[in-house]
């Protein structure tokens, strides 16, 4: 009998607190367009790893920055694992949240963000299925960041010394990996919604 590698999944949101959610949008939405936008994209997010999870077992963990543990509870539920994603740059917390679940004996872990609109359930579940080949998935968004990684075991020099939020986070993790000969897979690219011009219609 072949047993299901423990998988689980981390989703990187923020309190959709106007003023302070989603900046670069609000010239083109207005603080609380902004807040809502990230509120309709993270529920959306929520929305397509529940039904991932009723296609195969998953944990899912949401790590969050503004807000507290009872504002994010009142806005997405209580049937949630929630954790503080902590100090330091993008890569630190993402290290962090990984190290952590794999502390918890987790064998796949994968970690998005909700600002992409074109994650769902499927492209979560063939990121899972890369994981049982590769030692590394990505999937690469249009602005040269990733919507999505996914690893077995953690690797820490993959969040070091990146450029957070700019156009060489894809390509240098890319360089990174296949310096430490990491087998790597690809999912589609798709579009993350950041900035003004991401809003076309």
């Amino acid at each position: 009998m072949i047993t299901s590698p423990k998988q689980h999944l981390i989703i990187f949101t923020r309190y959709p607190e106007p003023g302070k959610t989603k900046t670069r949008l609000i010239p083109a939405l207005g603080d609380v367009g902004a807040a809502n936008l990230h509120k309709q994209m993270t529920e959306y997010t929520i929305s397509q790893v529940k039904e991932l999870q009723k296609m195969t077992k998953v944990s899912v963990e949401v790590r969050f920055t503004g807000g507290d543990l009872e504002k994010m509870q009142d806005w997405l539920g209580n049937d949630l694992v929630y954790q503080f994603q902590g100090e330091g740059d993008l890569g630190e917390r993402m290290e962090r949240s990984l190290i952590s679940a794999f502390n918890q004996n987790v064998e796949q872990a994968i970690i998005i963000g909700t600002d992409c609109p074109g994650v769902n359930s499927q492209v979560l579940a063939t990121a899972f299925e890369q994981l049982r080949i590769c030692n590394l998935v990505l999937g690469p968004a249009l602005d040269g960041g990733y919507y999505l990684i996914g690893l077995q075991p953690p690797i820490p020099e993959l969040f070091t010394n990146i450029h957070w939020g700019t156009a060489q986070v894809f390509p240098k993790t890319v360089e990174k990996a296949q310096k430490l000969n990491l087998s790597i897979g690809y999912l589609q690219p798709l579009a993350d919604i950041d900035r003004p011009e991401d809003l076309r219609p």
